[in-house]
């Protein structure tokens, strides 16, 4: 399917996009839009590209994302196989400052929230005590209609624009282009999640989008400001940071499950990420979880 500039139309007499979703899995490739979004996901897994950021994401995890900033959200493969255990479930307001009146941001008392608008270009993740409050309101918005959903709107982004309670996602300067630049895009990271425990050659990536191996690097480093193996490996560190939390399985099990071949580059890549070794960030995380008793 090719991506497309991505429109969600608001209700009847209503200024912006509001609406929560109930599906299989999350269906939109890579997309952009010129809208402001703000996402909450309330029941998924998986993994994310935001800007030129992979990560994995979570039930409760809410962001704040700019116009244009290209993102894209991957389920996990069991989402796939029609198991009605498993639901993405999220809730997504897109708006624009015409949706408010763009004389409303000009005003002296809007600039808090003309800095929020900066900061929402590299994707903002809404964290700590701000990420409850936050979440509640997104569900008092959707109760509502008319007038009360435009203050609740507004009252949500003077909220965003008080806090401290955020964390910055992508580098700054990461923008979508054209259709067939987001197709391509959205190729590579299907293909690079469904293959990146092996070795991925360039030449087999660039003949995936019918490029030369030198068109391919530049193509990819103008649109993520990354390497494609700064890429891949940031996909196979999330995936072990996964795996060591969230299994027994032993830590050279794990390298090798993740695609790496040399236990040194991994330890070593490990810790320039998580400023911890493996064996350290999962003995941190097992106290953090286990009871403690006095």
């Amino acid at each position: 399917m090719t991506p497309v500039l991505e429109h969600l139309p608001p209700e009847a007499q209503e200024s912006f996009f509001a609406q929560a979703f109930d599906q299989s899995y999350f269906a939109t490739p890579w997309h952009y839009h010129p809208e402001f979004e703000l996402v909450l996901i309330v029941r998924s897994q998986g993994k994310r590209f935001i800007g030129n950021a992979v990560s994995d994401f979570n039930e409760e995890d809410l962001s704040f994302l700019g116009p244009n900033l290209p993102h894209l959200y991957k389920n996990a493969a069991v989402y796939y196989e029609n198991n009605p255990a498993y639901r993405a479930q999220s809730i997504v307001i897109h708006f624009s400052e015409k949706s408010l009146g763009e004389d409303l941001f000009r005003l002296p008392q809007a600039r808090g929230i003309r800095q929020l608008f900066e900061l929402s270009t590299q994707g903002m993740d809404i964290i700590g005590s701000a990420k409850k409050q936050v979440i509640r309101k997104m569900y008092e918005l959707l109760e509502v209609r008319g007038m009360e959903r435009l203050i609740r709107l507004l009252d949500i982004l003077h909220y965003l624009s008080g806090t401290r309670e955020y964390k910055l996602i992508s580098d700054p300067g990461i923008v979508g282009h054209n259709p067939l630049d987001a197709e391509r895009l959205d190729k590579v990271f299907q293909y690079t999640l469904q293959h990146f425990e092996r070795e991925i050659r360039l030449e087999e990536i660039a003949d995936l989008v019918y490029m030369t191996r030198t068109s391919f690097c530049r193509f990819f480093q103008e649109r993520t400001k990354k390497t494609f193996f700064t890429f891949l490996n940031n996909i196979r560190l999330n995936q072990a940071s996964k795996l060591l939390i969230g299994t027994e399985s032993s830590i050279a099990d794990i390298i090798c499950q993740c695609g790496f071949n040399n236990p040194s580059n991994f330890n070593r890549q490990f810790k320039a990420k998580f400023s911890q070794s493996p064996k350290t960030y999962r003995q941190a995380y097992s106290k953090l979880i286990s009871p403690s008793y006095s």
